[in-house]
Protein backbone atom coordinates (compact mmCIF):
# COMPACT_ATOMS: atom_id res chain seq x y z
CA UNK A 1 0.00 0.00 0.00
CA UNK A 2 1.45 3.34 -1.06
CA UNK A 3 -1.30 5.84 -0.19
CA UNK A 4 -4.86 5.84 1.15
CA UNK A 5 -6.99 8.21 -0.95
CA UNK A 6 -10.48 7.68 0.45
CA UNK A 7 -12.24 5.92 3.33
CA UNK A 8 -15.95 5.10 3.10
CA UNK A 9 -17.03 4.66 6.71
CA UNK A 10 -20.58 3.61 5.81
CA UNK A 11 -19.51 0.67 3.70
CA UNK A 12 -16.31 0.20 5.72
CA UNK A 13 -14.18 0.34 2.59
CA UNK A 14 -10.68 1.72 2.07
CA UNK A 15 -9.58 2.99 -1.36
CA UNK A 16 -5.82 3.02 -1.81
CA UNK A 17 -2.96 3.22 -4.30
CA UNK A 18 -0.73 0.16 -4.37
CA UNK A 19 2.41 -0.97 -6.19
CA UNK A 20 3.94 -4.34 -6.91
CA UNK A 21 0.72 -6.28 -6.40
CA UNK A 22 0.13 -7.42 -9.98
CA UNK A 23 2.24 -10.26 -11.37
CA UNK A 24 4.32 -9.79 -14.53
CA UNK A 25 4.07 -6.00 -14.45
CA UNK A 26 6.54 -3.25 -13.73
CA UNK A 27 6.43 -3.14 -9.90
CA UNK A 28 6.59 0.65 -10.03
CA UNK A 29 3.26 0.91 -11.86
CA UNK A 30 0.69 2.44 -9.50
CA UNK A 31 -2.79 0.89 -9.38
CA UNK A 32 -5.95 1.73 -7.45
CA UNK A 33 -7.68 -0.76 -5.14
CA UNK A 34 -10.54 -1.11 -2.69
CA UNK A 35 -10.53 -3.34 0.38
CA UNK A 36 -12.80 -3.88 3.38
CA UNK A 37 -11.80 -2.77 6.86
CA UNK A 38 -11.22 -6.40 7.82
CA UNK A 39 -8.79 -6.90 4.92
CA UNK A 40 -11.13 -8.98 2.81
CA UNK A 41 -12.41 -8.34 -0.71
CA UNK A 42 -9.40 -6.55 -2.13
CA UNK A 43 -10.37 -5.44 -5.65
CA UNK A 44 -8.27 -4.01 -8.48
CA UNK A 45 -10.13 -0.98 -9.86
CA UNK A 46 -7.64 -0.04 -12.60
CA UNK A 47 -6.93 -3.20 -14.61
CA UNK A 48 -4.83 -1.70 -17.43
CA UNK A 49 -1.14 -2.65 -17.36
CA UNK A 50 0.03 0.94 -16.87
CA UNK A 51 0.95 3.55 -14.29
CA UNK A 52 -2.25 5.11 -12.91
CA UNK A 53 -2.66 8.59 -11.43
CA UNK A 54 -5.88 8.84 -9.38
CA UNK A 55 -8.10 11.68 -8.17
CA UNK A 56 -11.13 10.66 -6.11
CA UNK A 57 -14.33 12.73 -6.07
CA UNK A 58 -15.26 14.36 -2.74
CA UNK A 59 -18.12 11.90 -2.19
CA UNK A 60 -16.04 8.87 -3.16
CA UNK A 61 -18.56 7.69 -5.76
CA UNK A 62 -16.17 8.10 -8.71
CA UNK A 63 -12.58 8.85 -9.56
CA UNK A 64 -10.53 10.22 -12.43
CA UNK A 65 -7.94 7.75 -13.73
CA UNK A 66 -5.11 9.01 -15.94
CA UNK A 67 -2.84 6.19 -17.03
CA UNK A 68 0.15 5.71 -19.31
CA UNK A 69 3.44 3.81 -19.58
CA UNK A 70 6.95 4.88 -20.57
CA UNK A 71 6.04 3.87 -24.15
CA UNK A 72 2.29 4.58 -24.34
CA UNK A 73 0.78 8.08 -23.98
CA UNK A 74 -1.82 9.07 -21.44
CA UNK A 75 -5.48 8.06 -21.42
CA UNK A 76 -7.89 9.70 -18.97
CA UNK A 77 -11.22 8.22 -17.92
CA UNK A 78 -13.79 8.59 -15.15
CA UNK A 79 -14.61 5.39 -13.27
CA UNK A 80 -17.22 4.46 -10.70
CA UNK A 81 -16.13 3.37 -7.25
CA UNK A 82 -16.39 -0.21 -8.56
CA UNK A 83 -13.86 0.54 -11.30
CA UNK A 84 -16.31 0.63 -14.22
CA UNK A 85 -15.54 3.24 -16.89
CA UNK A 86 -18.41 5.75 -16.99
CA UNK A 87 -16.80 8.36 -19.23
CA UNK A 88 -13.80 8.62 -21.55
CA UNK A 89 -12.25 12.05 -21.09
CA UNK A 90 -9.16 12.28 -23.31
CA UNK A 91 -6.52 10.28 -25.11
CA UNK A 92 -3.12 11.84 -25.70
CA UNK A 93 -1.66 11.73 -29.20
CA UNK A 94 2.09 11.60 -29.78
CA UNK A 95 1.88 11.42 -33.57
CA UNK A 96 3.83 14.66 -34.03
CA UNK A 97 6.46 13.47 -31.59
CA UNK A 98 6.90 10.16 -33.39
CA UNK A 99 7.07 11.98 -36.71
CA UNK A 100 10.31 13.59 -35.56
CA UNK A 101 11.87 10.13 -35.31
CA UNK A 102 11.97 10.18 -31.53
CA UNK A 103 11.21 6.78 -29.99
CA UNK A 104 10.00 6.29 -26.42
CA UNK A 105 12.47 4.74 -23.95
CA UNK A 106 12.81 0.97 -23.69
CA UNK A 107 11.77 -0.51 -20.32
CA UNK A 108 14.55 -2.73 -19.02
CA UNK A 109 14.90 -5.49 -16.43
CA UNK A 110 18.34 -6.44 -15.14
CA UNK A 111 19.83 -8.36 -12.23
CA UNK A 112 21.00 -6.75 -9.00
CA UNK A 113 24.30 -7.33 -7.26
CA UNK A 114 23.04 -10.62 -5.80
CA UNK A 115 22.44 -12.05 -9.28
CA UNK A 116 18.84 -12.86 -8.35
CA UNK A 117 16.83 -9.71 -7.64
CA UNK A 118 15.20 -8.07 -10.65
CA UNK A 119 15.84 -4.36 -11.09
CA UNK A 120 13.78 -2.15 -13.38
CA UNK A 121 14.61 0.95 -15.36
CA UNK A 122 14.62 2.58 -18.76
CA UNK A 123 17.01 2.74 -21.70
CA UNK A 124 17.23 5.68 -24.13
CA UNK A 125 18.63 5.39 -27.66
CA UNK A 126 19.36 8.09 -30.25
CA UNK A 127 16.87 8.57 -33.08
CA UNK A 128 19.69 7.70 -35.49
CA UNK A 129 20.31 4.41 -33.66
CA UNK A 130 22.10 1.65 -35.57
CA UNK A 131 22.08 -1.77 -33.86
CA UNK A 132 25.22 -2.81 -35.76
CA UNK A 133 27.28 -0.13 -34.00
CA UNK A 134 28.77 0.03 -30.51
CA UNK A 135 27.62 2.88 -28.26
CA UNK A 136 29.09 4.26 -25.02
CA UNK A 137 26.71 3.90 -22.09
CA UNK A 138 25.81 6.65 -19.61
CA UNK A 139 23.99 5.92 -16.36
CA UNK A 140 21.88 8.62 -14.69
CA UNK A 141 21.88 7.79 -10.98
CA UNK A 142 20.11 9.03 -7.89
CA UNK A 143 20.99 6.84 -4.89
CA UNK A 144 18.00 7.41 -2.63
CA UNK A 145 17.02 6.18 -0.11
CA UNK A 146 13.95 8.44 -0.37
CA UNK A 147 13.53 7.98 -4.13
CA UNK A 148 15.28 6.36 -7.08
CA UNK A 149 16.89 7.18 -10.40
CA UNK A 150 14.00 6.73 -12.83
CA UNK A 151 11.09 8.36 -11.05
CA UNK A 152 7.58 8.11 -12.49
CA UNK A 153 6.69 5.48 -15.06
CA UNK A 154 4.19 7.78 -16.75
CA UNK A 155 4.78 8.77 -20.37
CA UNK A 156 7.24 11.61 -20.85
CA UNK A 157 8.96 12.83 -23.98
CA UNK A 158 12.50 13.46 -22.75
CA UNK A 159 12.92 12.46 -19.09
CA UNK A 160 15.13 15.39 -18.20
CA UNK A 161 18.48 15.19 -19.98
CA UNK A 162 18.39 11.45 -20.66
CA UNK A 163 16.94 11.55 -24.18
CA UNK A 164 18.92 14.66 -25.21
CA UNK A 165 22.13 12.94 -24.10
CA UNK A 166 21.21 9.85 -26.08
CA UNK A 167 20.83 12.01 -29.18
CA UNK A 168 24.55 12.78 -28.96
CA UNK A 169 25.35 9.15 -29.70
CA UNK A 170 25.01 7.42 -26.35
CA UNK A 171 22.92 4.71 -24.76
CA UNK A 172 21.52 6.32 -21.60
CA UNK A 173 19.99 4.29 -18.78
CA UNK A 174 18.43 4.74 -15.38
CA UNK A 175 18.16 1.80 -12.97
CA UNK A 176 16.33 1.79 -9.64
CA UNK A 177 18.75 -0.09 -7.41
CA UNK A 178 18.27 -1.87 -4.10
CA UNK A 179 17.89 0.58 -1.25
CA UNK A 180 15.32 2.72 -3.05
CA UNK A 181 11.57 2.73 -2.23
CA UNK A 182 8.33 1.44 -3.80
CA UNK A 183 9.19 -2.26 -3.73
CA UNK A 184 9.36 -4.02 -0.35
CA UNK A 185 10.81 -3.29 3.07
CA UNK A 186 13.60 -5.77 2.40
CA UNK A 187 14.41 -4.15 -0.95
CA UNK A 188 14.30 -0.64 0.51
CA UNK A 189 16.48 -1.54 3.48
CA UNK A 190 19.15 -3.25 1.41
CA UNK A 191 21.72 -0.48 1.56
CA UNK A 192 20.71 2.64 3.44
CA UNK A 193 22.20 1.44 6.73
CA UNK A 194 25.45 2.04 4.82
CA UNK A 195 24.91 5.28 2.94
CA UNK A 196 28.22 4.77 1.15
CA UNK A 197 26.58 2.02 -0.90
CA UNK A 198 24.72 4.55 -3.08
CA UNK A 199 23.16 1.63 -5.08
CA UNK A 200 26.41 1.64 -7.11
CA UNK A 201 26.95 -2.16 -6.94
CA UNK A 202 23.50 -2.54 -8.51
CA UNK A 203 24.21 0.08 -11.15
CA UNK A 204 27.38 -1.74 -12.19
CA UNK A 205 25.70 -5.16 -12.10
CA UNK A 206 22.73 -3.82 -14.05
CA UNK A 207 24.89 -2.22 -16.75
CA UNK A 208 26.83 -5.45 -17.20
CA UNK A 209 23.61 -7.47 -17.45
CA UNK A 210 22.20 -4.98 -19.95
CA UNK A 211 25.32 -5.24 -22.11
CA UNK A 212 24.88 -9.02 -22.13
CA UNK A 213 21.33 -8.49 -23.42
CA UNK A 214 22.21 -5.86 -26.04
CA UNK A 215 25.38 -6.20 -28.12
CA UNK A 216 25.37 -2.52 -29.14
CA UNK A 217 26.46 -1.42 -25.64
CA UNK A 218 30.19 -0.77 -25.23
CA UNK A 219 30.99 -1.42 -21.56
CA UNK A 220 34.55 -0.24 -22.16
CA UNK A 221 33.13 3.28 -22.39
CA UNK A 222 30.88 3.64 -19.33
CA UNK A 223 29.94 6.97 -17.79
CA UNK A 224 27.66 8.27 -15.06
CA UNK A 225 26.09 11.53 -13.93
CA UNK A 226 23.75 12.76 -11.25
CA UNK A 227 22.50 15.91 -9.60
CA UNK A 228 22.15 16.32 -5.84
CA UNK A 229 22.86 12.62 -5.83
CA UNK A 230 26.09 13.60 -7.53
CA UNK A 231 27.83 12.03 -4.57
CA UNK A 232 26.88 8.63 -6.05
CA UNK A 233 28.63 9.48 -9.32
CA UNK A 234 31.82 10.43 -7.53
CA UNK A 235 31.59 7.28 -5.41
CA UNK A 236 31.25 5.18 -8.57
CA UNK A 237 34.50 6.60 -9.98
CA UNK A 238 36.27 6.08 -6.66
CA UNK A 239 34.96 2.55 -5.95
CA UNK A 240 34.92 1.28 -9.55
CA UNK A 241 37.73 3.28 -11.19
CA UNK A 242 38.37 0.64 -13.85
CA UNK A 243 34.70 0.47 -14.89
CA UNK A 244 33.25 3.99 -14.73
CA UNK A 245 35.54 6.05 -16.95
CA UNK A 246 33.77 9.44 -17.01
CA UNK A 247 31.53 11.03 -14.41
CA UNK A 248 29.77 14.32 -13.71
CA UNK A 249 28.86 14.95 -10.07
CA UNK A 250 26.57 17.95 -9.63
CA UNK A 251 25.75 19.45 -6.23
CA UNK A 252 26.56 16.23 -4.41
CA UNK A 253 26.30 15.79 -0.65
CA UNK A 254 29.62 13.96 -0.54
CA UNK A 255 29.69 13.70 3.26
CA UNK A 256 26.40 13.57 5.17
CA UNK A 257 28.14 14.98 8.24
CA UNK A 258 28.33 18.26 6.33
CA UNK A 259 24.69 18.04 5.30
CA UNK A 260 21.42 18.07 7.26
CA UNK A 261 21.65 15.86 10.32
CA UNK A 262 17.92 15.14 10.13
CA UNK A 263 18.36 13.51 6.69
CA UNK A 264 21.31 11.17 7.28
CA UNK A 265 20.29 10.21 10.79
CA UNK A 266 16.82 9.30 9.56
CA UNK A 267 18.35 6.49 7.51
CA UNK A 268 21.73 5.60 9.02
CA UNK A 269 21.20 6.61 12.63
CA UNK A 270 23.60 8.62 14.76
CA UNK A 271 27.28 8.62 14.01
CA UNK A 272 29.05 6.11 16.23
CA UNK A 273 32.80 6.53 16.62
CA UNK A 274 35.09 3.61 17.26
CA UNK A 275 38.13 3.63 19.58
CA UNK A 276 40.46 3.90 16.57
CA UNK A 277 38.75 7.09 15.39
CA UNK A 278 36.76 5.51 12.55
CA UNK A 279 32.97 5.67 12.43
CA UNK A 280 29.93 4.19 10.70
CA UNK A 281 29.83 7.30 8.50
CA UNK A 282 33.30 6.87 6.98
CA UNK A 283 32.19 4.73 4.01
CA UNK A 284 29.90 7.46 2.67
CA UNK A 285 32.50 10.23 2.88
CA UNK A 286 33.78 10.49 -0.70
CA UNK A 287 36.87 12.48 0.27
CA UNK A 288 38.21 9.32 1.93
CA UNK A 289 38.35 7.52 -1.43
CA UNK A 290 39.17 10.34 -3.87
CA UNK A 291 42.73 9.00 -4.19
CA UNK A 292 41.33 6.07 -6.24
CA UNK A 293 40.27 8.28 -9.16
CA UNK A 294 41.52 7.12 -12.57
CA UNK A 295 39.00 8.52 -15.05
CA UNK A 296 37.64 11.94 -15.87
CA UNK A 297 35.55 13.65 -13.17
CA UNK A 298 33.70 16.95 -13.44
CA UNK A 299 32.50 18.37 -10.12
CA UNK A 300 29.89 21.14 -10.22
CA UNK A 301 28.19 23.16 -7.49
CA UNK A 302 26.25 26.38 -7.04
CA UNK A 303 28.00 28.88 -4.75
CA UNK A 304 24.72 29.82 -3.04
CA UNK A 305 23.35 26.29 -2.67
CA UNK A 306 20.99 26.42 0.33
CA UNK A 307 20.28 22.68 0.21
CA UNK A 308 23.68 21.01 -0.11
CA UNK A 309 26.40 23.45 1.04
CA UNK A 310 29.21 23.94 -1.51
CA UNK A 311 31.66 22.72 1.12
CA UNK A 312 30.45 19.20 0.34
CA UNK A 313 32.14 19.39 -3.05
CA UNK A 314 35.16 21.26 -1.71
CA UNK A 315 35.87 18.36 0.67
CA UNK A 316 36.39 16.15 -2.40
CA UNK A 317 38.35 18.87 -4.20
CA UNK A 318 40.74 19.12 -1.26
CA UNK A 319 41.35 15.36 -1.21
CA UNK A 320 41.84 15.19 -4.98
CA UNK A 321 44.45 17.95 -4.82
CA UNK A 322 46.26 16.24 -1.96
CA UNK A 323 46.24 12.99 -3.96
CA UNK A 324 47.65 14.87 -7.00
CA UNK A 325 44.69 13.86 -9.16
CA UNK A 326 43.52 15.60 -12.33
CA UNK A 327 39.86 16.63 -12.27
CA UNK A 328 37.57 19.42 -13.43
CA UNK A 329 35.61 21.84 -11.25
CA UNK A 330 32.75 24.15 -12.21
CA UNK A 331 31.67 26.50 -9.43
CA UNK A 332 28.63 28.49 -10.54
CA UNK A 333 28.32 31.87 -8.77
CA UNK A 334 25.12 33.13 -7.19
CA UNK A 335 22.92 30.09 -7.92
CA UNK A 336 21.27 27.65 -5.57
CA UNK A 337 20.79 23.90 -5.78
CA UNK A 338 19.10 23.87 -9.19
CA UNK A 339 21.40 26.37 -11.01
CA UNK A 340 18.49 28.47 -12.33
CA UNK A 341 19.54 30.60 -15.33
CA UNK A 342 22.86 28.72 -15.49
CA UNK A 343 21.09 25.41 -16.11
CA UNK A 344 21.51 25.69 -19.85
CA UNK A 345 25.22 26.29 -19.47
CA UNK A 346 25.53 23.27 -17.18
CA UNK A 347 23.63 21.17 -19.72
CA UNK A 348 26.01 22.19 -22.50
CA UNK A 349 29.05 21.48 -20.33
CA UNK A 350 27.59 18.05 -19.48
CA UNK A 351 27.09 17.25 -23.16
CA UNK A 352 30.59 18.48 -24.04
CA UNK A 353 32.22 16.47 -21.26
CA UNK A 354 30.73 13.15 -22.31
CA UNK A 355 31.29 13.80 -26.02
CA UNK A 356 34.95 14.67 -25.43
CA UNK A 357 35.95 12.06 -22.87
CA UNK A 358 33.50 9.18 -23.39
CA UNK A 359 32.83 9.33 -27.13
CA UNK A 360 36.33 10.61 -27.94
CA UNK A 361 35.02 13.36 -30.21
CA UNK A 362 35.40 17.12 -30.35
CA UNK A 363 32.21 18.94 -29.27
CA UNK A 364 31.24 22.15 -31.06
CA UNK A 365 32.80 25.20 -29.50
CA UNK A 366 30.45 27.01 -27.12
CA UNK A 367 27.28 25.50 -28.59
CA UNK A 368 24.35 27.72 -27.71
CA UNK A 369 21.20 26.09 -26.31
CA UNK A 370 17.76 27.62 -25.95
CA UNK A 371 17.64 30.57 -23.53
CA UNK A 372 16.58 29.64 -20.02
CA UNK A 373 13.53 31.92 -20.22
CA UNK A 374 12.30 30.06 -23.31
CA UNK A 375 12.67 26.73 -21.53
CA UNK A 376 10.73 28.04 -18.54
CA UNK A 377 7.94 29.23 -20.85
CA UNK A 378 7.78 25.78 -22.47
CA UNK A 379 7.44 24.17 -19.06
CA UNK A 380 4.65 26.53 -18.08
CA UNK A 381 2.71 26.03 -21.30
CA UNK A 382 3.00 22.28 -21.76
CA UNK A 383 4.74 19.05 -20.86
CA UNK A 384 8.22 19.26 -19.40
CA UNK A 385 10.80 20.31 -21.96
CA UNK A 386 14.08 18.44 -22.43
CA UNK A 387 16.12 20.52 -20.04
CA UNK A 388 18.88 19.67 -17.62
CA UNK A 389 18.05 17.01 -15.05
CA UNK A 390 19.25 19.34 -12.29
CA UNK A 391 16.20 21.53 -12.78
CA UNK A 392 14.16 18.78 -11.19
CA UNK A 393 15.62 19.45 -7.76
CA UNK A 394 12.52 21.39 -6.79
CA UNK A 395 10.22 18.56 -7.88
CA UNK A 396 8.38 20.56 -10.51
CA UNK A 397 9.11 18.38 -13.52
CA UNK A 398 11.18 15.27 -13.98
CA UNK A 399 12.46 12.88 -11.31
Amino acid sequence: MAQVLYVDEKTRTIFFVGVGKEADRDPYFQHFYSVSFDGSGQTLLTPENADHSIKVSPDGRSFVDSYSTPTQPQTTVVRSSEGKIVMEVAKESIAKLLATGLAPPTPIKVKARDGKTDLYGMMFKPTHFDASKKYPIINYVYPGPQTGSCGSREFRAAHGDMQPLAELGFIVVCIDGMGTPWRSKTFHGADYADLGDNTIPDQVSGMKDLAAQYSFIDLGRAGMYGHSGGNATAAALFYYPDFIKVGIAESGNHDERDYEDDWAEKWAGLEAKNPDGTSNYDSQANQNYAKNLKGHLLLAHGSMDDNVPPNNTLLVVDSLIKANKDFDLLLIPNVAHGYGPASQYMTRRRWDYFVRYLAGAAPPTEYETKPFAAVQAAQRNGPCAPVAADEDSDGDCEP
